[in-house]
């Protein structure tokens, strides 16, 4: 992957029973299961060797544990900018319950009512890309799907309703980066899965 320069590497936390089952699990603190430790420990298979300057959290239990069993516990800050998004009278919900609610939502465009509305997440995706740039230096995450797929497309200049556009598995990894210069903001990789 060797580049000149930095590297964002990106990690979904590992299974929980709610995102086993399509629950939306903003703020709720849910362990992983033991399919999603087992999932956190094989990360450190692939993220071996890996050389950041910074290890980030979100203050999640999910995201602490996969970091954790990954490796990178030691050392590793919470960031409270890297907690998912709040889904406010959504939490717990699946998409077919609220949609059976509300026809014809979507996150990425609607928000979520006493939660978080796309602008927020994306200001919040825009603080932590502002510290990866000062920080100008390799950086390893751990956070949620949907907070991840919104701080991509602020990695990439776009609108945060363009996370929709970018699924991600549980225990996956992703590397933001650049092409030729700080100018050319990219993905390198997306969603990478150790198979189990």
């Amino acid at each position: 992957m060797g580049s000149a320069f930095p590297e964002i590497h990106l990690v979904r936390h590992g299974e929980t029973e709610w995102s086993a089952t399509g629950r939306h699990t903003g703020r709720t603190d849910i362990a992983l299961t033991a399919a999603g430790e087992a999932a956190a420990r094989r990360l450190q298979t692939r993220l071996q060797g890996l050389r950041v300057a910074a290890v980030w959290s979100s203050p999640s239990q999910r995201a602490r544990q996969t970091c954790a069993l990954a490796g990178f516990g030691a050392g590793s800050v919470v960031d409270p900018d890297l907690a998912e998004w709040d889904y406010g009278a959504y939490e717990g919900l699946t998409t077919e319950q609220i949609l059976a609610r509300r026809p014809g939502w979507r996150l990425f465009r609607d928000g979520c009512p006493d939660g978080e509305s796309v602008a927020e997440i994306g200001l919040r995706a825009d603080r932590v890309v502002a510290r990866l740039r000062e920080l100008g230096r390799n950086a390893l995450l751990f956070s949620s799907s949907h907070f991840l797929r919104v701080l991509a497309a602020r990695w990439l200049g776009l609108p945060p309703q363009a996370g929709a556009l970018l699924a991600l598995d549980t225990a996956s990894q992703s590397i933001l980066g650049y092409e030729h210069d700080p100018d050319e903001p990219i993905i390198r990789r997306w969603n990478l899965v150790q198979p189990g």
